[in-house]
């Protein structure tokens, strides 16, 4: 068995029926972690406890006690998600040495089906940012060409899965954050309905936009991993009753009677070509398996990104207001024998602890929230996110699945957007309305671009279809024409 190319299906049939230990899995993951993420920079920490893990594993099979779906699966972590004992620093100085005393609920069911841990991966501050440039423990590069942006903000676990240092990554989507990531390095990306996968344990950013998701090789790979993590948590009031399908079970390739939207607002002409090829072959794909192509439309999508970042940044400011340097995080030092006041304190503090774009977005979110303006801008953003939403669910009464770009280029060179805000934040228009709207999206790899970097395609459904949206992504994974590409830090 080629642990490269294994599926999770296939490496955990292989770890119970003892053809391959646990241990032997986790080790191999582990010496390409230590040879090829030199090049990468996509782990921040590394658990050094993950050859133990996969012992116990290999002692429970033995034993003949169940060990789960994920058996012997090794998974990076985005560094938004608390790991008991390991130390989880949202690509922060602010919390650059804090070590959780608990699991995350996704993280303990991942543990619970027989996955292990490998480490915390390299992300955007604080999940703010489309490039993982922001990041404190430096910048992560694309596999694909070093030369180039991840994505982000889970530009970690798309470096990590796309180069196999890891089985399967974990990442978060906010406004695009597992799904553009996805689509830059080349692998599946899946964000779940809002609700559908418990936020306990995430390092909050916008807790009404949030969610975290699996980043595999395989679609089939993703569907296992949500049926592991999603589902109802007494610790997350917002997640949901509605019960977990057996994903991976109930994959088909065959599409005949399926409606495939094509969003109108999507077609701009600031599409790189390349990419707007790249729909047109999966849209040609899709109407060969049977597939009815529809036009729809959701006229404030062209309004996302303002409501996006109007609201995302209030919350974060809000969310954000814990790190003060009093109970745990960095604490900026005495000047001397003098001790600061707890103004200074708490300003010195968080104008070190924060990086510039997390700074940025406090006070931009803090602005829109103050007295005065409140109603001008969050609340504003709030109602026309309603109606956003309405005219998503009315758009998903005339078909079943939307299918449309990911991001209006492939990756692009470090540094290049960088110093540009509006470009980079203009970098989530395909991405965001998903969010806002609460409903499930996904990224399916499906070309390569003339400078040999991937290009997915996304696809979101209405709320609680992700089996119909997976088995779009499953069809149109079948007839990629980037299956069999590989990048060049492999």
């Amino acid at each position: 068995m080629d642990l490269l190319t294994a599926s999770f299906s296939e490496i955990s049939a292989a770890v119970r029926e003892k053809k391959v230990s646990a241990v032997e899995v986790t080790k191999f993951f582990l010496n390409r972690v230590n040879r090829l993420d030199q090049h990468l920079n996509s782990f921040i920490s590394r658990d050094e406890t993950a050859v133990k893990q996969a012992e116990s594993i290999d002692q429970r099979i033995l034993r003949g006690d169940s060990v789960g779906a994920l058996a012997g699966i090794p998974f990076g972590i985005k560094d938004m998600i608390c790991t008991k004992g390991l130390r989880t620093t949202a690509a922060s100085k602010i919390l650059e040495n804090f070590v959780p005393p608990y699991d995350a609920t996704l993280v303990e069911r991942l543990r619970g089906a027989g996955a292990i841990v490998l480490g915390k991966l390299n992300q955007d501050e604080f999940a703010m940012g489309s490039s993982n440039e922001t990041s404190a423990f430096g910048l992560c590069k694309n596999p694909w060409n070093v030369e180039y942006v991840t994505g982000g903000s889970s530009g970690g676990a798309g470096a990590a899965k796309a180069s196999r240092l890891t089985a399967g990554t974990i990442g978060t989507d906010t406004g695009g954050s597992i799904r553009q990531p996805a689509s830059f390095c080349g692998v599946v990306g899946v964000k779940p309905t809002y609700g559908r996968v418990s936020r306990y344990g995430i390092i909050a950013y916008a807790s009404s936009l949030d969610q975290a998701g699996p980043m595999t090789s395989y679609v089939s790979d993703a569907a296992l991993t949500l049926e592991v993590i999603c589902g109802r948590d007494p610790m997350d009031s917002t997640t949901s009753n509605q019960a977990v399908q057996a994903y991976s079970q109930n994959l088909t390739s065959n599409l005949t009677g399926l409606k495939i939207g094509l969003l109108k607002e999507f077609l701009t002409e600031g599409l790189d070509s390349e990419v707007n090829k790249a729909v047109d072959d999966a849209v040609a794909a899709a109407k060969r398996m049977g597939a009815e192509i529809v036009e729809v439309s959701v006229p404030l999508t062209s309004l996302s990104v303002p409501i996006y970042y109007l609201i995302a940044m209030s919350e974060a400011s809000s969310n954000l207001a814990r790190y003060d340097g009093i109970k745990y995080g960095y604490r900026a030092p005495t000047e001397g024998s003098r001790e600061l006041s707890l103004e200074e304190m708490y300003s010195k503090t968080r104008g070190v602890g924060f990086g510039s774009e997390v700074q940025r977005r406090i006070i931009i979110g803090t602005y829109c929230l103050s007295s005065g303006y409140y109603d001008a801008y969050y609340n504003k953003a709030c109602q026309v996110r309603r109606l956003l939403k309405n005219q998503s669910d009315e758009a998903f009464k005339k078909c079943d699945v939307i299918l449309g770009p990911v991001s209006t280029t492939p990756a692009f060179k470090i540094g290049d957007r960088i110093s540009d805000t509006m470009a980079m934040y203009l970098n989530d228009i395909f991405t965001t309305s998903t969010n806002l709207a609460g409903l499930p999206g996904m990224t399916v790899p499906f070309a390569i671009s003339s400078k040999r970097l991937p290009i997915g395609i996304q696809l979101t459904a209405g709320h609680f279809q992700e089996q119909t949206m997976l088995n779009v992504g499953f069809a149109l994974e079948q007839n990629s024409l980037s299956k069999g590409e590989r990048p060049n830090v492999y």
